[in-house]
């Protein structure tokens, strides 16, 4: 079974803003592919962190260096007008298959709906550019744009899950995810799905909303993968949730589900 990360982090300077993320100033594509290797895991798609500014390069040099094992969703500053050049030549980079954005920052979090990124989705249509979002404050907003650029695909972070929240609270608006199903060009990445959970392995009390997700958007459009960085537990048992503790998942599920599905969707061309 081919096993695709759908998102990591690598860094080389500054500590991560997020403290759920390991507290350190670097985490090489040398690391990154150590701890793959412990957990078979083949490939990992990069998304270059906010708090290196070098971190879109640092991801380049490592798909570059290994194009069958590293690939990246990137990102530029939405709020600059000199960005808006940079997307009909984005995928001309090494590795560069898509843009993510999380909005992580507070000037940054009104740029789905106050017109900063109205610009960027016919750019990224036009171009043939997947784009993820970290979505979970503005998960409506993400079918409206869904509806209006049907060829644009689009993915949904974390499940729509909002940071720093577990059990209850972590799923209250679940139905809001399970709402944008209903637009075709819309995925869903079930990264960092133990986070979520307040329990042990293998977090029992999300299982039903996993199985939620998948009745609602199917295999071809959820995508495991774990934010290992800031996992509660080890990359081994990110991935043997999903292939072991979910027996409503055939064979053939889990084949979409942990990398097929997700590279058809971003366009990495994997060898078989």
């Amino acid at each position: 079974m081919l096993i695709v990360d759908a998102q990591v982090h690598i860094w080389g300077t500054g500590l991560p803003t997020n403290p759920a993320h390991r507290q350190i100033t670097s985490f090489t594509a040398d690391d990154l592919l150590k701890e793959m290797d412990e957990a078979g895991v083949d490939s990992a798609v990069i998304h270059p962190p906010g708090w290196d500014p070098n971190s879109n390069q640092l991801a380049i040099e490592a798909a570059r260096q290994h194009p069958n094992r590293l690939s990246i969703l990137g990102n530029f500053p939405l709020d600059r007008p000199e960005s808006r050049e940079l997307v009909a030549g984005w995928k001309q980079q090494p590795g560069m298959l898509g843009l993510r954005f999380s909005f992580l920052q507070p000037h940054q979090q009104t740029w789905p709906t106050d017109g900063t990124m109205d610009w960027l989705w016919p750019a990224a249509d036009a171009a043939g550019l997947p784009v993820g979002l970290a979505a979970a404050n503005f998960l409506p907003v993400v079918g409206q744009i869904a509806e209006q650029y049907p060829g644009l695909r689009l993915i949904v972070d974390h499940m729509g899950r909002p940071g720093g929240t577990t059990d209850d609270a972590a799923w209250a608006s679940l139905p809001d995810l399970l709402d944008l199903a209903k637009y075709p060009n819309v995925g869903c990445k079930a990264t960092g799905a133990p986070s979520y959970s307040s329990g042990p392995y293998p977090f029992a009390n999300i299982h039903d909303h996993l199985h939620r997700i998948y009745d609602a958007f199917g295999p071809q459009r959820m995508f495991w993968g774990t934010d290992i960085t800031r996992m509660p537990c080890s990359w081994h048992q990110c991935v043997t949730l999903f292939t072991e503790e979910l027996p409503w998942l055939s064979e053939s599920d889990k084949e979409l589900i942990m990398g097929q599905a997700f590279c058809k969707w971003i366009g990495w061309d994997l060898p078989a």
